[in-house]
């Protein structure tokens, strides 16, 4: 069955019948109302994405009815049919906000074809709506942004084991949100206490141990993360010395201070990461594998941007709109030949790579738009053609063609975004896209 719920409205039995009968073999889901009234008690009992009404029509007639529709449910579109068509009702029904004048008799494909194109035009609007409120509350509140299949797994492995005390590794390279996922896991742990990190790659060996385990009658990282989440970063530069202290802790729940003293309890979930092959080295030897084998139990894999390129165009909107809001910029979009080159890229430091790019265009955009001359030189241009020789002329419509082809292999078949990265809307480009199947 199609997405679309449509409500059709008709004083004429047969013509309610006839109508619904039509759209209900297109796959859509069908209501009917014999008058206004009764169509706006249906309106208020469920979502509708189109109504279907006769102009005509004792009591509330159809242009009322479009006005109550478009003022208490702006997100369904209205669609006015009628038998006695003339110019002053048409105006009158387009300025109401009408998505389409039909006057009877109609041809039924061009009904069919009016009806998707008003059912793609509320679904899109419903869709860019709930992008917004995605990008409103992930700028509210740092979250992890993901449309991508092997990313979803990752997520939905990490909240199995939220709430357990079992040791989590998340491998992955340097900028793919390893922090950020611990912080999702100790979030959806319940745990009362605080997430506190320890990077395993300080100065000394001395400092990292004063760090964990407290010295000198102060508090460390043990004690602050007691009833939550401690979370290890870089866990591979973890001293040999302190690897032993740090089993004991995972093993028991016990540890010392540095420098001696009694031995303490603590209530604490590790969760730690690593850029390295933690298997590998305790394979070699290098780090413990018993320790490895307590800290791995469940080990999380974050896989790099390059392989989930159809995550860049909301991750970039979403750094867009967080950069802009933190400088006080009036920075609202980006440009689709930026987009271009961001899709491109490889992007050897992953996220926080991408974050500091879109930090640094909106630092110097001087409107509305980021655009590819405020992207770095490293980010490369499109490739120029071959020396001494004259590429072929193609159409417009052959270039226009690949190009949406194109933004629809970046975003993974994503239309929704590929319209947005495309700056149309996705009627218009549903629209060519059937244009292009037919043509095949």
């Amino acid at each position: 069955m199609k997405q679309g719920r449509i409500l059709v409205v008709d004083d004429e039995e047969i013509a309610r019948r006839n109508l619904s009968h039509v759209l209900e073999r297109e796959g859509y889901r069908v209501d009917c109302a014999q008058d206004g009234a009764a169509a706006l008690a249906l309106l208020a009992e469920g979502e509708y994405q189109l109504v279907l009404t006769d102009l005509r029509m004792p009591g509330i007639d159809g242009l009322e009815l479009l006005r109550q529709t478009k003022r208490r449910w702006p997100g369904t579109e209205v669609v006015m049919i009628t038998a006695h068509a003339n110019a002053s009702s048409a105006v009158e029904a387009m300025t109401a906000g009408a998505f389409y004048y039909v006057e009877k008799p109609f041809r039924l494909p061009d009904v069919r074809k009016i009806v998707g194109e008003a059912i793609q035009k509320a679904m899109l609007r419903r869709e860019n709506a709930s992008l917004k409120a995605a990008l409103d509350q992930a700028t509210a509140a740092p979250r992890i942004i993901s449309g991508n299949p092997d990313m979803l797994a990752v997520l939905g492995t990490a909240d199995g084991v939220a709430a357990t005390d079992c040791g989590v590794l998340i491998a992955g390279e340097s900028g793919t949100g390893r922090e950020a996922l611990a912080r999702h896991i100790h979030e959806k742990s319940g745990r009362s206490g605080v997430f506190v990190v320890v990077n395993c790659g300080a100065p000394s060996e001395e400092a990292l141990a004063a760090e964990l385990f407290g010295h000198d009658g102060a508090p460390g990282a043990i004690e602050a993360a007691a009833g939550g989440t401690l979370f290890l970063d870089e866990a591979a530069a973890l001293p040999a010395t302190l690897q032993p202290r740090l089993l004991r802790l995972v093993q028991d729940g016990e540890f010392v201070h540095q420098g001696g003293g009694p031995t303490q309890k603590a209530d604490v979930r590790i969760v730690s990461a690593s850029a390295q092959d933690l298997a590998a080295l305790a394979e070699q030897g290098v780090f413990r594998q018993d320790l490895y084998f307590r800290l791995a139990v469940v080990t999380l894999t974050l896989p790099p941007l390059r392989k989930r390129r159809g995550d860049i165009p909301l991750l970039a909107m979403h750094f867009l709109t967080r950069a802009a809001q933190r400088m006080g910029k009036p920075v609202s979009e980006i440009a689709p030949e930026a987009f271009d080159r961001l899709l491109a890229y490889g992007f050897p430091g992953n996220l926080r790579e991408l974050e500091s790019i879109i930090e640094r265009g909106v630092a110097l955009a001087g409107g509305h738009a980021l655009t590819a001359d405020l992207l770095p030189a490293t980010l490369g241009a499109p490739a120029d053609a071959a020396a001494g020789e004259a590429p072929a002329i193609k159409t417009l419509e052959d270039l226009e063609r690949e190009h949406i082809l194109k933004a629809l292999e970046h975003t993974g078949g994503n239309r929704a975004l590929a319209a947005q990265l495309l700056g149309i809307d996705r009627v218009s480009l549903w629209r060519k896209l059937r244009r292009y199947s037919e043509e095949i």
